[in-house]
């Protein structure tokens, strides 16, 4: 997944470091603020100093690093002054003993006062031992800090530094990325509505080892879905091929034919309108209510257009074929035009090579085929796609929005603002 620089552009992170041996890779997760745009400055504990020292973090920060030889009340290097500059406050790792002094309010070192004097949201992702993890009282301190304008990192199962396999090991970088991009990007527009993203070339079987299929890379469809993702929507990825390195949260269902997307995507479609209710809003001055957010539908799959009229369960062989092989295809189920659409905001991709028709041919789409807008991707040849960037012509009923040539990431979050708008 490509992650441009401007993707975090003006926000500011604080990260702390407790004493833990997964400290090294905090290294990493700063790189990856950084190199999104990012400022960072860093609060280490005197502990965390055994495993990774203050320098590495100054020269990837290019910040001075905020420890008890450095703080100062002259500047804003001190533990107030610090979390107020910070938009958001990320301890990763988390150790198990730093864990329990946060459930607790204990502020003992620099990077616990300022976790005591921040009252924003802040995310924390442990690592520890197995035994120390699902000790009893560390997971009661984890249900607290839950509950106390903490979220929470999962661990991972791996091997861990005891050489011991188990569950304990701190997320990767990139996972903690995700979350803290999405803690930082979120809108309450998208938060907690529903939203399904289909992608990729579906995959035709003639037998059990021919196919049809096309071009597509489904690169747009991991993009939209990251940037729903990261805008807090409660995300379903449909799709023949996904981007790597996308976030972990997102609900990946892996199909192959266009059959399997229909089956998957229908029962999608069911479940998203059952709704996954909002957060409690006042409707009179007594009452309280749940409120349901519309769903949305990002069609951007390419489903063939024709499929073999009569697939094998086995290998044809050569010889049986002959010289010639007319291989005979039928019109294949239109997705988009047999979905329930009803109660779903709907947005249709059309990838098109004639230039002159081209829009003329997107913009029926939203009759013929009942949808509220279409993102019109005008292609050159083959090599149009999987590439990086990608630019847009977002179609209305009303109007035509040119999108900008940006990165796919990039472009995602353009036409997010745009379907806001239907």
């Amino acid at each position: 997944m490509y992650i441009s620089d401007t993707l975090l552009k003006n926000k500011k992170i604080l990260l702390g470091i407790t004493g833990s041996i997964s400290a090294y890779k905090s290294a990493e997760l700063v790189r990856l603020f950084v190199k999104a745009g990012a400022q960072v400055r860093v609060v280490m504990s005197e502990a965390s100093k055994k495993f990774i020292t203050p320098l590495t973090m100054e020269t990837l920060t290019q910040n001075r690093v905020l420890d008890i030889e450095s703080e100062s009340w002259a500047d804003d290097n001190n533990h107030i002054s610090i979390v107020k500059w910070a938009d958001l406050y990320v301890i990763a790792p988390c150790s198990a003993n730093t864990i329990a002094k946060l459930a607790n309010a204990l502020a003992d070192n620099l990077l616990t006062q300022c976790a005591l004097a921040d009252p924003k949201i802040k995310l924390i992702a442990p690592a520890a031992n197995t035994n120390m993890l699902n000790n009893p009282i560390t997971k009661a301190s984890l249900k607290m800090l839950a509950i106390a304008n903490y979220e929470i990192v999962d661990t991972q199962v791996k091997e861990l530094a005891c050489k011991t396999e188990g569950d304990g090991a701190l997320a990767e970088p990139i996972n903690i990325f995700w979350r803290a991009s999405r803690v930082l990007l979120r809108e309450e527009f998208w938060m907690d509505r529903r939203v399904i993203v289909t992608g990729g070339g579906t995959i035709e079987k003639i037998d059990d080892v021919r196919y049809i299929s096309n071009f597509s890379s489904g690169k747009m469809a991991s993009s939209l879905a990251t940037a729903l993702y990261l805008k807090g929507a409660d995300v379903n990825l449909i799709a023949t091929r996904f981007e790597s390195d996308i976030p972990e949260n997102i609900h990946l269902i892996d199909v192959e034919s266009s059959s399997e997307m229909y089956e998957y995507l229908t029962d999608s479609i069911r479940i998203a309108k059952k709704g996954k209710m909002s957060k409690p809003s006042i409707m009179h001055s007594d009452a309280m209510a749940l409120i349901q957010k519309e769903p949305y539908l990002f069609m951007a799959a390419a489903v063939s257009d024709y499929i073999p009229a009569f697939a094998q369960n086995a290998k044809m062989k050569k010889s049986d074929i002959g010289e010639r092989w007319e291989l005979l295809l039928k019109q294949n189920i239109d997705i988009l035009n047999n979905i329930n659409k009803e109660g779903l905001k709907t947005v249709a991709f059309k990838a098109e090579m004639d230039t002159k028709t081209a829009t003329k041919n997107a913009s029926n789409i939203i009759d013929t085929k009942s949808v509220d807008a279409v993102c019109l991707n005008i292609l050159q040849n083959s090599q149009s796609f999987g590439t990086v960037d990608n630019e847009i012509d977002f179609i209305t009923a009303s109007n035509i929005s040119k999108l900008p040539r940006t990165d796919k990431l990039s472009l995602s979050f353009h036409i997010l603002d745009m379907a806001k708008e239907l």
